[in-house]
């Protein structure tokens, strides 16, 4: 088992009645609320945070894409990724989004990713979410019911881009180009190895499963919900005959103290801020129409952050 670092790098100073006053930390999270002095702040402690990860010991340390929220600020994360890339040694830069279908043409994907894997020495490992409701649908404007076509023809470019050897052409749906020869190419061959972050939904599954892609459950919700979702991938992977079924990756919180009281002290403040106003997600933005696939629906598995929108609070 490896140990990775997450970082969302959240906005860490909004008000003490946000939850009561506004209506959600993603979207429509009004602009008045952002200081860039704070931010500032907030960018360069991530980084030491980061950095100081990797000096502990951990395997990798992980950056991830979002969009017009106070959730986590990095719409571009491949730029904290290159300064990792330098600031680091021996270990995985993990790059948990980019949001492939979002990217127009996609090929730029596969020229960052290639580069970040230069500067680093072969230490990438590049993530291909699909995104989710808030950054897809509302924050770039997605239709909800063709992402999932868009993403599977931006995951095929971008792998041909990185394993073939020849210039080629290629002809989608969305995306056309009479050249695609990659230059950089990655160090690692024949690609970086690819994580695929998700809450849950089957059509991921299955994904990940056909292609060899590492499944990540990102999870916030506790042990019943995280059981329930890993079991349901467990099982899908031992049908299709995978070798190693119980490979994937799995996003906790942990904490770590030598009793209750000092527990509450370190993290009680830390933890009912992210909670209660980071996951404060209006519904309607968590879930739109054609979001999730039938399957999905039937298998039960609601979008993680839309019972958070709902309930305000997760399994405990």
């Amino acid at each position: 088992m490896k140990i990775e670092m997450f970082h969302l790098c959240p906005y860490r100073d909004l008000p003490e009645d946000f939850r009561e006053k506004y209506r959600s930390v993603w979207v429509d999270v009004p602009r008045h609320l952002f200081d860039g002095e704070i931010a500032a702040r907030t960018y360069n402690q991530t980084l030491d945070e980061l950095k100081y990860a990797a000096e502990m010991g951990y395997d990798g340390i992980c950056v991830n894409e979002h969009h017009q929220n106070a959730y986590g600020l990095m719409p571009s994360p491949n730029i904290m990724a290159a300064i990792m890339s330098r600031e680091t040694e021996d270990v995985a830069i993990i790059v948990m989004g980019n949001s492939i279908a979002l990217y127009d043409p996609p090929i730029r994907v596969a020229e960052e990713f290639a580069m970040l894997d230069c500067i680093s020495g072969g230490r990438l490992v590049a993530g291909f979410p699909v995104g989710s409701a808030m950054d897809t649908a509302f924050g770039y404007g997605a239709n909800p019911a063709t992402l999932r076509e868009k993403y599977a023809e931006a995951e095929e470019l971008i792998l041909r881009a990185w394993e073939e050897d020849e210039v080629f052409s290629f002809d989608g749906k969305y995306t056309q180009l009479r050249y695609v020869n990659l230059w950089p190419r990655p160090l690692q061959k024949p690609r970086p190895p690819i994580w695929v972050p998700g809450a849950g939904s089957i059509e991921t599954w299955n994904n990940c499963i056909e292609k060899g892609h590492l499944y990540a459950y990102l999870s916030y919700s506790g042990f019943k919900r995280g059981k329930q979702v890993m079991d349901g991938f467990w099982k899908v992977a031992r049908a299709a005959g995978v070798d190693n079924p119980y490979h994937a990756g799995f996003l906790q919180l942990v904490c770590v103290a030598d009793n209750e009281q000092e527990l509450h002290d370190k993290y009680a403040a830390h933890t009912e801020y992210f909670f209660n106003k980071m996951l404060h997600i209006y519904p309607g933005f968590a879930d739109p129409p054609g979001y999730r696939t039938i399957d999905t629906i039937k298998a039960g598995l609601m979008a993680q952050t839309t019972s958070f929108g709902r309930a305000g609070e997760g399994e405990s």
